[in-house]
C-alpha cells in the first residue's frame, strides 16, 4: 500500500466523518510524532497540504535558560516570582512609612 515518490514515503489513509485522520506509525515514529500529541496542517505555495510534528511544552522547558543547572524551570520561575512578591512587598512599604511620617 506504500509507495517510495521523490519527496518520500506516500501512505493513504481514512478520513471520519469528523475529519479525523490516524498517521500510520512508521510516519510517527520516523518523524518523532508522539501519540498522543500535536501537528501542525500547513498548505505550501502548491496547494498541498503539509503536516509538521509540533513539539509539546515540556520539550520546550528551560530552552532559554541561561545557567547550566540541573534544576527544573519550574523551581527557577517559583524563586523569581518570590523575589517579586518581595520586590513588590518592599515598594509598599516604603510609601506606607513615607505616607505615615506626615
Amino acid at each position: 500500500m506504500s509507495s517510495n515518490t521523490s519527496s518520500g514515503e506516500e501512505r493513504i489513509v481514512s478520513v471520519t466523518e469528523k475529519g479525523q485522520a490516524t498517521i500510520p506509525k512508521q510516519l510517527r515514529e520516523k518523524h518523532g510524532i508522539p501519540a498522543p500529541g500535536r501537528v501542525k496542517f500547513v498548505e505550501n505555495e502548491d496547494g498541498e497540504i503539509v503536516v509538521r510534528p509540533v513539539g509539546s511544552m515540556r520539550e520546550f522547558r528551560g530552552l532559554e535558560r541561561d545557567s547550566d543547572e540541573d534544576r527544573p524551570a519550574t523551581a527557577t520561575l517559583r524563586e523569581e516570582r518570590e523575589r517579586d512578591t518581595q520586590r513588590t512587598d518592599d515598594v509598599v512599604d516604603r510609601f506606607a512609612s513615607d505616607t505615615g511620617d506626615e
